[in-house]
């Protein structure tokens, strides 16, 4: 009988092993490289690393839920740092290096950071110091806005250094949210070192996500033109590269039709336009420390300036 029991056990074992790993997420080289081999990401680098949205942050690799927004601050650390966890959810261990303590999913052992204490940053005295790669971000579920658009558009726009045009079209009346990123290449999940190495065939880009009842795609599109050099291949003043091309990537026929009108309008007016009119691919948002890059900076777009065209 006992036998059999343990026989049993070893069984559901197993079940529960693959149920598990049904809900495991396949991992990319860097997330590996980090949450399964314990490396360390680039300080500053992090998507979460200057991030201050409302949620709970889960394990990467099984989703199982790690932190809460409340308990995370700004160590200065370089990495995304919290001064507690949700009960159970983190294990610690001596690293291997004899020294620091390292800190694991509970749940899937995914390799997570350090922690830290004495160190006197909060009340807590504890800092959890984890890689963003190794975390996901679930938002905060909020009750019905009114004020939210009930639907929204979302256009993607290259044209040189993405900071400066994320800068210039987040300033329309309308545009609910930009962000900048990687599209139109062949390499997934690139890094800003991927993208510059121009071999991932990567524009630098921003998706924008607009109201369209408050801005018109054309609206957008026409700034769009004006804020860079539509004329120049594969550059934007001092910025050059297949990188910095110029490039509309259109989500729907209507963005595509009005895309093609203005460059048709720009070039009767002597504009020799190189704009490239494509259908929108994935979108990899970029690090953490490219968005609102010029916001953070306090200072003005270097090579995106405003040219009346139309």
């Amino acid at each position: 009988m006992k036998t059999f029991f343990l026989y049993l056990v070893f069984l559901m074992g197993l079940t529960g092993s693959a149920n598990a790993q049904q809900h495991m997420k396949t991992l990319t080289p860097e997330e590996r490289r980090v949450i399964v081999d314990k490396g360390t990401e680039r300080p500053f680098s992090g998507q979460y690393y200057n991030f201050d949205e409302e949620g709970i942050y889960r394990c990467r690799q099984c989703g199982a839920p790690l932190y809460r927004s409340a308990d995370k601050f700004d160590a200065g650390c370089g990495w995304p740092s919290f001064d507690e966890e949700i009960p159970k959810a983190v294990r610690r261990t001596l690293d291997a290096d004899g020294k620091r303590t390292e800190i694991t999913c509970t749940k899937c052992g995914a390799h997570l950071g350090h922690v830290f204490t004495g160190e006197q940053l909060t009340a807590k005295n504890t800092r959890h110091c984890v890689n963003s790669v190794s975390l996901s971000f679930e938002g905060a579920k909020k009750d019905t806005d009114k004020s939210a658009p009930a639907t929204t558009e979302i256009a993607l726009f290259a044209g040189g250094c993405f900071w400066g045009v994320e800068y210039r079209l987040a300033k329309l009346n309308g545009v609910i949210h930009v962000e900048s990123g990687y599209t139109g290449g062949q390499m997934e999940n690139p890094t800003y070192e991927d993208v510059c190495s121009h071999k991932t065939g990567h524009a630098e880009a921003v998706r924008v996500t607009f109201d369209p009842t408050k801005v018109s795609f054309e609206t957008l599109a026409k700034l769009f033109f004006e804020i860079h050099d539509p004329t120049q291949i594969n550059g934007q003043g001092p910025d050059i590269g297949n990188q910095y091309r110029s490039e509309v990537f259109y989500t729907t026929p209507t963005q595509k039709q009005v895309t093609e009108k203005l460059i048709g309008l720009l070039r009767l007016k002597g504009y020799d336009v190189v704009t490239k009119v494509t259908p929108a691919t994935h979108f990899w948002p970029a690090e953490g420390y490219h968005q609102d890059y010029y916001t953070r900076k306090g200072t003005l777009p270097y090579c995106h300036s405003y040219t009346k065209r139309f």
